[in-house]
């Protein structure tokens, strides 16, 4: 059993980098532009992609990555917010009240319509960016007792 979840964990750690690695592409791409008041069209095109790329890495830790390094550690599984407080206390992120807001921001991400709150999102996208790829330079540390893998 341990044998199949280090083998599912090591395809997820490896989604996970790719997905790090789409969204560092557009970060780098959209700290160029930086915060503004008005996107014009080929902007709003790039920012776009960030926030969805944001929401997708997001995802990948909290739905895929925190639940099976729980099973692993044969912790019970709980509700995301369980996830993201026993994340908290594994060190596999600095601060689970930041995680939560990440977790928020996501699902505004997915049903915001106005483009006055889009702007925002995309600002705090671009603010809390780092706080994910630091979180999966800690999940590849933690990852490591993990011999199998």
């Amino acid at each position: 059993m341990k044998h199949l979840q280090f083998q599912l964990l090591r395809k997820e750690l490896a989604l996970m980098t790719q997905a790090e690695d789409v969204l560092g592409y557009s970060y780098n791409k959209c700290i160029k532009i930086g915060k503004v008041d008005n996107y014009d069209p080929d902007q709003l095109e790039i920012f776009e992609s960030l926030t969805s790329r944001f929401a997708r890495l997001s995802d990948i830790i909290t739905q895929k990555i925190f639940r099976l390094i729980d099973k692993i550690d044969l912790d019970d599984d709980g509700s995301v917010r369980d996830r993201i407080n026993r994340a908290e206390k594994k060190g596999l992120i600095d601060n689970a009240e930041t995680f939560i807001f990440i977790r928020e921001l996501r699902n505004r991400i997915a049903h915001e319509y106005i483009p006055e709150a889009i702007q925002l999102i995309f600002h705090q996208v671009l603010e809390n960016v780092p706080t994910l790829f630091k979180t999966v330079e800690k999940i590849n540390l933690y990852s490591q007792k993990y011999h199998p893998l």
